[in-house]
């Protein structure tokens, strides 16, 4: 029997587990009822790199640094209270079981980049076309479909093996659990699953020569897929009823802890990569499949603009060419907004969304004599902006009617690029009391598998709080209109020159 808090009366606070199962390391967080956050813990694993352009992760390697990370989070709490757990988690990544549900070869993760020939089979044999019609997306190299394609032609020996395909954070409640599922969000990354209804493409398994039997239980994020085994019970001191919950995709996860939930709400993060994230009770796709469209943690649907590098260009540009640490220092004296003569593309490690562009590259553009630092700073964060609108008028052109957004990362941490996009994107900016990102939305969920709160909807409204409110301002939205005007004609000028200068 799954937990429901009248179970445990006289307890008090109940107490839920996040699980963030990252790229460089796995972050936990121990979260009450009311969203009071008790201790946050993160544990760091290897990353390999086998091959130029390969990244590979050992998935025990996960499951161990999460068990120590689990140890360390509770060893104070009082256990008995531990009421639930859930995951967000890096999306995307190949983990192959076999017969004796044992890892057969180390995992292909999202940032891989060994499966263009595979993505150019998919999209140029079996056609983009019929990919959107399948799955609701194209494929890119990050994708789970080209990388188990890849298995397949270069590791035959390997595929002849696989009894499971799983995603990361499902092979951690796997190991918790015993139980073989994913969620609905972070299926949609993988290329083999049907978006607009829920469950795995047969057309997609046909095309991968994926037998649906590999394929895990696809559960809502917020659904418990069963309770701990005994023995993690016994291992970890929490109670055996303790609930799992399926979990989320990082970005859907993070979503969640954001309140980007329901019809309508949008998020953007400005992390290493930056993205645009626009939940809908409605299922869309844009003719050019520019956005990500994928199930959304709370049960509808969300789109997504995937930029490769956000707050990294302004990091690149900060450390390493200007040689400074003190970013807000060199903000300090940019009050020309809408009057920057310098564009920047923030194309440092090709584009994602919505140009799915691997070549293109970071430029600056327009720069003269009298230009100084400062003109090229501004340009960098108006740069990202400018790539992030890119996205949002995609949307714009499902009519999806969007007029303020949430914001989270580092670079969310800059009054200025704050300002910036809320007068770039002409959207009101929402500033949040705190962003704990994946870890803080997976918690949420599992309070919902619990029975703590009825839905995503509900326990966001109660645990999410915006403290201020940036809002653009007329006479600079004005003027950065007729900026991203120039700005949008620069990338498609460039695109035959990036073909030339790899």
């Amino acid at each position: 029997m799954y937990f429901h808090k009248n179970l445990r009366e006289g307890l008090g606070t109940m107490l839920y587990i996040g699980i963030d199962l990252g790229t460089s390391a796995v972050k936990l967080l121990l979260m009450d009822e009311m969203g009071r956050i008790h201790k946050i813990v993160s544990r760091e694993y290897p990353l390999y790199f086998p091959n130029p352009g390969w990244s590979e992760q050992n998935p025990a390697d996960w499951y161990r640094e999460t068990m120590a990370g689990l140890k360390e989070l509770i060893a104070d709490a009082d256990k008995e209270r531990i009421a639930g757990i859930s995951f967000g988690g890096q999306m995307h990544g190949l983990v192959l079981l076999d017969e004796k549900d044992e890892v057969i070869r180390p995992a292909l993760l999202w940032n891989d980049g060994r499966t263009f020939e595979e993505c150019d089979y998919l999209n140029n044999v079996i056609g983009k076309d019929k990919l959107s019609e399948y799955t609701a997306n194209i494929s890119f190299t990050g994708f789970t479909a080209p990388k188990i394609l890849w298995v397949k032609n270069k590791e035959p020996e390997n595929f002849a093996r696989i009894a499971k395909i799983m995603l990361p954070k499902d092979y951690i409640a796997y190991r918790l659990t015993g139980v073989h599922c994913t969620d609905v969000s972070d299926a949609s990354g993988m290329l083999i699953f049907d978006v607009k209804n829920r469950t795995w493409s047969r057309e997609m398994c046909e095309i991968c020569s994926v037998k649906e039997e590999w394929l895990a239980k696809v559960y809502e994020s917020y659904e418990a897929v069963g309770c701990v085994k005994p023995e993690i019970a016994k291992e970890l001191g929490i109670p055996e009823n303790t609930v799992v919950a399926a979990g989320a995709g990082d970005n859907a996860a993070a979503a969640v802890g954001t309140g980007t939930v329901g019809d309508g709400r949008c998020n953007i993060s400005l992390g290493t990569s930056g993205t645009i994230f626009i939940s809908s009770k409605n299922f869309g796709v844009d003719k050019y499949n520019a956005l990500h469209s994928f199930a959304h943690a709370d049960g509808t649907y969300h789109l997504m603009g995937c930029m490769l590098s956000a707050a990294s260009c302004n990091k690149w540009w900060m450390d390493d060419i200007i040689g400074t640490r003190d970013y807000a220092k060199e903000q300090e004296g940019i009050t020309n907004l809408g009057e920057n003569h310098v564009y920047f593309l923030p194309y440092l490690m090709g584009e994602r969304s919505p140009h799915n562009d691997p070549d293109a590259r970071g430029t600056f553009v327009g720069l003269t004599m009298d230009n100084t630092r400062a003109d090229m700073t501004q340009a960098v964060l108006e740069g990202v902006a400018f790539a992030l609108r890119d996205s949002l008028e995609v949307a714009k052109s499902l009519g999806i009617q969007i007029d303020r957004t949430k914001i989270c990362g580092g670079g969310a941490k800059s009054p200025l690029w704050r300002r910036i996009i809320a007068n770039v994107l002409n959207l009101k900016v929402d500033i949040l009391e705190s962003e704990e990102g994946p870890a803080f939305g997976a918690a949420m969920l599992a309070a919902v598998a619990a029975g703590e709160y009825k839905s995503v909807e509900e326990i966001a409204a109660k645990l999410v709080h915006v403290v201020d409110t940036v809002e653009p301002e007329p006479e600079i939205a004005a003027r950065y209109e007729e900026r991203y005007a120039q700005f949008k004609e620069i990338y498609p000028a460039l695109k035959p020159v990036f073909k030339i200068i790899k």
